[in-house]
């Protein structure tokens, strides 16, 4: 169930939207709050994350390659030749 205008409490008036220069101001500030990776910190996440994806591209590429050669023994077995003659 959603509260509408009609059903807020009296004493708490909606947010205002606030200007280009408050909104910037107030992002640099919630900037300088966060705690940036070192250097090294940073090498070591990205080492990680190439890894991880190589590791994915691999799995999924070996996911790929035995389905469809699982798909392409399932025709080849079980397709037939279309029951007919050759067209030429």
């Amino acid at each position: 169930m959603t509260q509408t205008n009609a059903d807020a409490k009296p004493g708490k008036e909606p947010q205002r939207r606030k200007g280009p220069v408050t909104f910037t101001k107030e992002v640099v500030g919630e900037l300088r709050k966060v705690r940036w990776p070192t250097r090294r910190e940073l090498i070591t996440y990205t080492i990680v994350v190439i890894v991880f994806v190589v590791i994915m591209v691999g799995y999924v590429s070996l996911l790929d390659f035995g389905f469809g050669e699982a798909v392409t023994w399932l025709y080849g077995t079980f397709g037939g030749d279309g029951g007919g003659q050759a067209p030429f």
